[in-house]
């Protein structure tokens, strides 16, 4: 448990994960700083209470540090600055990374006496904000319980060790790359829906109810593709990132997934013709071989001719 000396928290990484993070933190009671080389992330975090900082070593020695950073070669620069003084009980990365990267930086947390959790996390900005992420943990049992006060703020306890350190990052890569077919095969199987004619929501929700369901069929598909608003806040090439990385581990630890390896391939596709900025749900436009009606322009379309109508 923490008290009331060491109930202070350090956000490295105020985007759009981070800064809401930041604020569930904020709003718990916890004395929270932050730091992120964007000014407009910083002055973002500073209008939610947050105490910002231009250098990230200024937040070294903080008792409890959360990373929320692009990739495991910034998570290992960040790291090394922030043990640089003394006070650091345990560092929680949220970072999708590497394990070898998780590994290293326990292996560096250690020697300062301090813990390093890797604990990549699902829920969007949504369960950012509300504290209510779920989480999959690598690392020693004396680091999950070093880091249990901050990882109960971010996640009201849905978590799951799954073992040592760097395990969490593992199973986060496969949950993405099981997300990223999900996504592409739902999208050719609506591609045919609407080469046939019929309509696109009254099948996803047929699908859904039945055994080929799935959180992308039943949320992503009408939240944030056929709304027309492709807004889920997750970026195309950060997906890509993710499933590309997610081979990388199979390819290191002897596996050869043969249907994730065409998972890849439409990714990299997908990341080619749309760019690593757009929202990740716009992907299934790309592998749509019948119809174009899942594009973005498509789908407004459809959507202004259905209330011109009415």
């Amino acid at each position: 448990m923490t008290n009331e000396l060491n109930r202070h928290a350090a956000v490295v990484g105020l985007g759009s994960m981070g800064g809401a993070m930041a604020a569930t933190l904020h709003r718990a009671g916890w004395s929270v700083s932050g730091f992120d080389p964007s000014s407009e992330a910083r002055s973002a975090a500073a209008a939610n209470g947050i105490a910002v900082v231009e250098d990230v070593a200024e937040l070294a020695g903080t008792p409890y540090v959360v990373l929320s950073l692009p990739s495991a070669a910034i998570v290992r620069a960040t790291v090394p600055h922030l043990l640089t003084k003394p006070g650091t009980v345990a560092i929680v990365d949220t970072t999708t990374s590497e394990p070898a990267t998780s590994a290293e930086m326990a292996g560096l947390a250690q020697q300062h006496r301090a813990h390093f959790v890797d604990s990549p996390v699902s829920g969007g900005n949504a369960g950012a904000a509300t504290g209510m992420l779920s989480a999959f943990l690598g690392g020693s049992e004396d680091s999950i319980e070093a880091a249990r006060p901050v990882l109960d703020a971010l996640t009201g306890g849905q978590y799951t060790h799954i073992g040592p350190i760097g395990s969490g990052n593992v199973v986060k890569l496969l949950n993405n790359i099981l997300c990223a077919t999900n996504l592409a095969a739902v999208g050719e199987a609506l591609d045919i829906a609407a080469a046939y004619g019929i309509d696109l929501g009254i099948a996803a929700q047929a699908i859904s109810g039945a055994s080929g369901g799935s959180k992308v069929s039943s949320a992503m598909f009408p939240n944030w593709i056929l709304s027309g608003t492709f807004d889920s806040g997750f970026a195309l090439g950060l997906m890509a990132r993710d499933v590309s990385l997610a081979l990388d581990v199979a390819a290191q630890h002897g596996a050869a997934p043969q249907v994730l390896s065409g998972t890849n391939q439409a990714w990299q596709k997908a990341l080619a013709e749309l760019g690593p900025k757009a929202d990740f749900v716009q992907m299934p436009s790309t592998v749509t071989t019948a119809t174009d009606a899942l594009s973005p322009t498509a789908i407004n379309a459809a959507k202004e001719s259905a209330s011109a109508t009415r």
